[in-house]
């Protein structure tokens, strides 16, 4: 049976629909990366949270210590005490802490949507709330005593490079101009940057009820 090949203007067709499916899908997969990068976010963010109720289990219901706002602690502090019940890697093992040219992989410190690197002196994308411990430093507080732990904020997506800090240390845009908090109660939440900060003053806001920054605040 006699067969006709492709017109130049068929063949020109299908090259058309195609370079239009073309450019029609990368906005889709674009968004699903994006969609992906949030979701290990909030893994992370989760893992974290076990750590820490494991790390209350094991001590007397207490919460870790903050560490040193450089984040050079090496035998106390979140970052140093949550990676040991959690038997991962000590943060002053990664070389990408302090050298912005080692690429970190894939790592429960640092956020996938989080395009910031070392300064050469540190890098957390995720930061505690200093609050928590009171004005941070040695103190520590018992899980229990949190009379609202499920607003009050534990680790979040960080917009600076220490790993403690306040509601000033928020990430802006980050998650769909907004970013992820870790509760006291274990929940994961995405917040818009308008339900934390203000844009007019650039420093955080504190009269958001879902965010008790302060255990004892009212």
């Amino acid at each position: 049976m006699h067969r006709s090949a492709f017109s130049l203007l068929e063949l020109l067709v299908v090259i058309g629909v195609i370079a239009l499916l073309a450019v029609l899908a990368v906005p889709a997969f674009s968004r699903a990366r994006l969609q992906l990068w949030d979701t290990v976010c909030r893994s992370h963010l989760h893992q974290w949270g076990l750590g820490t109720f494991q790390y209350a289990a094991e001590n007397q219901d207490f919460l870790p210590k903050d560490g040193a706002i450089g984040g050079q602690s090496m035998n106390e502090g979140w970052y140093v005490e949550l990676p040991r019940v959690m038997g991962i890697p000590a943060y002053h093992t990664h070389a990408w802490r302090t050298n912005a040219a080692v690429h970190p992989g894939r790592t429960l410190w640092l956020c996938p949507r989080n395009a910031r690197r070392s300064n050469s002196r540190n890098l957390f994308h995720y930061c505690l709330n200093r609050e928590i411990n009171g004005t941070g430093g040695g103190q520590q507080v018992a899980l229990g005593s949190i009379a609202t732990p499920t607003c009050a904020p534990w680790l979040f997506d960080n917009g600076r490079l220490a790993p403690v800090g306040n509601w000033n240390w928020v990430h802006t845009n980050l998650h769909g101009s907004g970013a992820h908090f870790l509760f006291l109660d274990g929940h994961v939440t995405r917040f818009p940057s308008i339900a934390y900060w203000n844009f007019q003053s650039n420093r955080g806001r504190l009269d958001n009820p879902d965010l008790r920054w302060r255990p004892g605040q009212p």
